[in-house]
């Protein structure tokens, strides 16, 4: 791991001031994903996310540059997470109690940062924070070297599931 990395845990109100950041660090890591992947639709995500109660976001940073992030939130009952899933799944599985799953919206490291371990430290870090029964999180299927990372930190891809929102890919979902 980076040796002179530092982590810093924010809520949705300290990661305010970091909004245009977070915006840079999701282009720079996307830059080759298409156009799904732009500063509107992010801003957009972002804003829906952040005034979440329990959002939470784990920074890391290297010489006070941004170099990478992690954030989620709990799921709530009336959530629209599971809607789209493709496979059935055993009863009860989309549930949710507020404490129940937590959802890993975005890991994002800078794509020069990349392979020294900053996304582990920054997954390890948040998961050792929370408290929910289980998590949860998505990953485009062609994503080879983040699927390949999340079986190997102990998460099961366990359905597909399409989301409503316009342009949306397919997803695999894992779970752990």
């Amino acid at each position: 791991m980076q040796k002179d990395l530092r982590l810093r845990h924010y809520t949705a109100e300290e990661a305010q001031t970091l909004v245009d950041q977070l915006i840079d660090v999701y282009l720079d890591a996307h830059a080759n994903d298409g156009p799904l992947y732009n500063t509107e639709r992010y801003g957009k995500q972002l804003a829906a996310h952040m005034p979440r109660p329990g959002w939470s976001l784990v920074a890391a940073t290297v010489d006070d540059q941004l170099v990478g992030y992690i954030y989620g939130f709990p799921l709530a009952p009336d959530t629209r997470w599971w809607d789209g899933i493709q496979e059935p799944v055993p009863a009860g599985f989309t549930e949710e109690t507020d404490q129940r799953t937590f959802a890993v919206s975005e890991l994002l490291v800078r794509s020069a940062w990349q392979r020294r371990g900053i996304a582990r430290a920054l997954h390890d870090d948040l998961m050792r924070s929370r408290t929910e029964e289980r998590a949860t999180l998505l990953v485009r299927p062609d994503n080879v070297g983040a699927r390949r990372a999340y079986d190997s930190w102990g998460w099961q891809c366990v359905a597909r599931l399409k989301p409503a929102w316009e342009g949306a890919p397919m997803f695999m979902v894992f779970v752990r």
